[in-house]
């Protein structure tokens, strides 16, 4: 029941922010000069339990790398119902993905935590190469990638 409460407040605020009070929040991915083709970044949230909330964002068109991101992957079953109409293009190395989505101020300081997988052609995927607490406190904060990614910062 916890999930689907958590699924349907994530589903309002980027769906129909007016149901529920929301807040814009923009999301700055940028990533390392790796040397390689774009990547395909997927950010989504997980809840306190560890249990896949949502996807907010995958970067990348062709849904054949989609099982590169192997902790996205593995949260969603690769359901691409889980990214309809919530999708762009790679992000190339040294480049910047900036987004801003309307979030549910129930999503902060719940225990949700926020992750971006990243995968790129021809070199190894980076799952949870970010994963950072959905905090009001974190907002505005830079949070170091492991691989692919400089660095996230989310503002609210």
């Amino acid at each position: 029941m916890k999930s689907a409460i958590a699924a349907f407040a994530l589903t309002s605020a980027l769906v129909a922010p007016g149901l529920a009070a929301a807040r814009p929040v923009t999301f700055t991915t940028t990533l390392n000069n790796y040397g390689g083709d774009g990547a395909y970044l997927a950010l989504y949230l997980t809840d306190a339990s560890g249990a896949y909330a949502g996807t907010l964002w995958m970067a990348g068109g062709k849904s054949k790398y989609y099982d590169s991101l192997a902790g996205w992957y593995r949260a969603t079953g690769g359901d691409p119902a889980q990214i309809d109409g919530i999708t762009g293009a790679s992000v190339g190395a040294g480049r910047t993905l900036e987004i801003t989505l309307d979030l549910a101020d129930a999503l902060f300081d719940a225990g949700y935590v926020l992750h971006v997988d990243a995968a790129v052609e021809d070199m190894r995927d980076s799952p949870d190469d970010v994963a950072v607490p959905l905090t009001t406190q974190g907002a505005g904060k830079t949070t170091q990638g492991r691989r692919y990614v400089a660095s996230l910062k989310y503002d609210m």
